[in-house]
């Protein structure tokens, strides 16, 4: 199992909680502000075990960087966790629709990020 995670969140406190449960959990985080960022850090592609993103983000929003990633053959098939405030039901559709996992809504306790993580990578 991979456990690297890219975590990408315009918020720096969630960003920080989120790798701090993480990194404290024995995964490796890399950390992206917004989509666009998340992109530029792919780059060059590397193995990834998941993606954790927030939807409402500047540059690119949560969506735009789920259908990228899914659009590439790297990140095609890389579990990717929805972490939001949003709870509308369109647009958990639009994210489902675009290739996201899993959801969570913000806020969220950090045993319930690691349940959801451990049971998508299994």
């Amino acid at each position: 199992m991979n456990k690297k995670i890219l975590a990408v969140d315009d918020s720096s406190t969630v960003r920080q909680m989120v790798s701090f449960t993480l990194v404290s959990a024995g995964y490796e985080v890399i950390e992206a502000r917004d989509g666009q960022d998340a992109l530029s850090k792919l780059a060059s592609p590397m193995p990834l075990g998941m993606v954790l993103t927030d939807l409402n983000m500047p540059n690119l929003d949560g969506i735009g960087l789920i259908r990228h990633l899914r659009a590439h053959a790297a990140f095609k098939y890389v579990p990717i966790v929805v972490l939001t405030t949003e709870s509308d039901v369109e647009k958990k559709q639009a994210a489902r629709t675009a290739g996201a996992t899993a959801w969570i809504v913000k806020p969220f306790r950090p045993e319930q990020l690691l349940a959801v993580i451990q049971k998508v990578l299994g």
